[in-house]
């Protein structure tokens, strides 16, 4: 589900977090709705803003689809982000001002890149049961973060087999399995099957990790995370050696630490809230910037941000 960030989440404008050497922080997410569904904002954190490019991690669900209790969200917009959406069940339905409409289903993987400015909703797709997932963001860098957006989708990614797990290879690559999906930045994101017992999965040192876990409990260094939490593991490591009494399902975030401050509200991601002021007063407007999307659903609108209010003061 897409956003929104906001000052419950974390310091709007500032650091994002400093990488550190192998540490393990378990930080707790923040629960919340979008639509009809329950999520478990596990990034932004105060204190843990970005790991590696990612800035933005919700995991929604489980929640029962009915036709009383659906997953629409209207159109909104966003500026310098990646959207990675990945479901473990049910299905939704993705339009964007590209005329991209598309179904996402458990296994595939979504990834619209906004650029300097895309909309989109997320709609039900006539599906009735279980729904749940994980919607992501990654900064882009300054050298498309400009640029045109676009959407694609892939229904097969690279699986690796690995010591007491499986690895989907989301976005990336995993020793040698290399994910079709577009990246900006240099990271990774994984989809681990842990089975009962002891895992091991290489690591790349220069990256920083985190872990993000979505059923059942996985032990790292001797403490155990379950889903509504999210394990940040640092720099420095060449393995992760989880373990798990029963098998579990986690996502492995990563990537080299992002080298911008980024400043994130609503559904945007800048640098400056000039840039932000700008792409919120283009979307108010309905001037064309976000394009349109051939939705049923109304339009999402935000007051202004919390920085405009202060000015007024």
């Amino acid at each position: 589900m897409s956003g929104p960030v906001t000052p419950a989440d974390a310091q709007l404008v500032g650091a994002h977090g400093t990488a550190t050497p192998p540490t393990l922080e378990v930080l707790e997410s923040r629960v919340g709705r979008v639509g009809a569904v329950k999520v478990r904002r596990a990034l932004p954190r105060r204190g843990r803003r970005t790991v590696g490019a990612w800035c933005f991690a919700d995991h929604m669900g489980p929640a029962s689809v009915t036709p009383e209790r659906s997953i629409d969200v209207g159109p909104h917009p966003h500026i310098g982000l990646q959207t990675v959406t990945w479901l473990t069940a049910g299905e939704i339905l993705h339009r964007d001002s590209l005329g991209s409409e598309q179904v996402i289903r458990p296994g595939q993987l979504n990834l619209m890149t906004a650029g300097a400015g895309v909309s989109h909703s997320e709609e039900a797709s006539g599906y009735r049961g279980e729904l749940e997932g994980i919607q992501l963001w990654v900064a882009q860098p300054e050298a498309t973060r400009h640029g045109a957006p676009a959407f694609e989708h892939h229904a097969d990614l690279p699986q690796v087999d690995l010591l007491g797990a499986t690895a989907t290879v989301v976005v990336g690559e995993l020793a040698g399995a290399t994910s079709p999906a577009r990246r900006d930045t240099d990271h990774v994101g994984l989809v681990l099957a842990v089975r009962a017992g002891r895992a091991s999965l290489p690591l790349r040192a220069e990256y920083e990790h985190c872990l993000v876990v979505l059923d059942g409990e996985v032990e790292v260094d001797g403490t155990v995370v379950a889903p509504g939490q999210l394990a940040y593991l640092g720099t420095g490591r060449d393995e992760l050696v989880p373990a798990t009494r029963a098998d579990a399902t986690a996502m492995l975030l990563g990537g080299l630490p992002f080298e911008d401050d980024v400043l994130m509200w609503w559904n945007y991601v800048g640098r400056t809230t000039d840039e932000i002021d700008a792409a919120h007063r283009s979307w108010q407007a309905d001037d064309g910037r976000f394009g349109r999307v051939a939705s049923p659903l109304a339009r999402i609108s935000a007051s202004a941000p919390p920085w405009a209010a202060a000015d007024r003061d």
